[in-house]
């Protein structure tokens, strides 16, 4: 595979005759996307004979003889910075982290710093080749804020794209753990309602009839505590924001701690001692952990399962659900 930057020749063959110039440079060039490919082309980087081409769908002819100029990758906007990470697995495509609560995955309005972008960019450093152009770790999925978990990020432009692919087709195991207010009943099924944004409120995702994104969200019962609140096994068949969320809340178990989908049940708990309500009271965020994650590595095409542990702030609220002396 040559290096993704400077100028590289390819001649077109045979098998190649009538193929769309971006995605021909970008089958022969291997790690680079055709979307990467593409802008490229549009800013005169591809030569045929010393002329400059930049219709990325022009079919190439047998022969013909193109040079494309790759420039080095951009240095990021977001800053690195020395953040601590729990990282599960790593190699020179990509990375698994398991991500805290309250860490914001990429840099927006009102969180500049302190991101999970923010701290790849310090750890990784120069074993960033750039994706899509820029040194930066490619986000190909992303979870809450306030979602503790596993996430897996690309470190090259190869990676991003095949990681996009499998999110694309469906063909990552994502396994979640929730605590929900109440018993869900059946014990196990699932909740297939598109997702969109909410009309009322622009800040909310909501259940949309006759609009949105198609979601499928898989529930099992795993734990039930006294039909107060119960812990649920959630699979992702697609990933719409705050999917998992929005679908519990739609079935009548919205998740404990939820500030958003939910007013608090703490009603519910007024058979429990005071010390297992206060710490249930107090719980700061949404019960909801991204415990599974598997895919096939798509480079090396080997299957990778990663699971990570409850948090601690997660292990004590479902002790104090339990009842048991963790709660105190």
């Amino acid at each position: 595979m040559p290096s993704p930057e400077g100028t590289h020749q390819v001649e077109v063959s045979p098998e190649d005759v009538g193929e769309r110039l971006d995605r021909f440079l970008a089958e022969k060039l291997g790690g680079l996307s055709r979307n990467r490919v593409k802008p490229l082309v549009k800013e005169g980087q591809a030569f045929l004979d010393g002329e400059v081409i930049t219709d990325p769908s022009r079919r190439v002819r047998e022969g013909e003889l193109y040079s494309i100029t790759i420039p080095e990758a951009a240095d990021p906007i977001p800053k690195p910075q020395d953040i601590p990470l729990d990282i599960v697995f790593e190699d020179e495509h990509l990375i698994v982290v398991n991500k805290p609560a309250r860490m914001v995955v990429h840099p927006a309005a009102g969180n500049w710093s302190g991101t999970l972008v923010n701290a790849l960019l310090y750890h990784c450093g120069d074993s960033l080749s750039g994706v899509g152009g820029v040194k930066r770790p490619g986000i190909v999925h992303r979870i809450d804020k306030e979602t503790s978990g596993l996430m897996v990020v690309a470190k090259t432009d190869q990676a991003h794209q095949g990681l996009a692919a499998l999110f694309e087709a469906h063909d990552i195991e994502r396994t979640y753990r929730a605590i929900v207010w109440g018993r869900v009943y059946p014990t196990s099924g699932q909740i297939e309602k598109n997702i969109g944004r909410d009309p009322h409120n622009r800040k909310r995702m909501a259940v949309m009839e006759s609009s949105g994104k198609t979601a499928l969200t898989h529930y099992e019962l795993e734990e039930n505590f006294e039909d107060i609140a119960c812990l649920v096994r959630c699979n992702l068949e697609t990933g719409r924001t705050h999917q998992i969320r929005v679908h519990m809340a739609h079935i009548g178990h919205p998740l404990v701690g939820d500030p958003v989908y939910t007013r608090p049940k703490l009603s519910r708990t007024k058979s429990l001692p005071e010390a297992r309500q206060n710490v249930i009271r107090k719980f700061p965020r949404q019960a909801l952990h991204a415990q599974t994650l598997g895919f096939v590595h798509p480079v090396t095409d080997k299957p990778l399962k990663f699971e990570a542990e409850f948090p601690s702030d997660f292990k004590k609220l479902l002790a104090a659900f339990r009842g048991s002396n963790s709660a105190s």
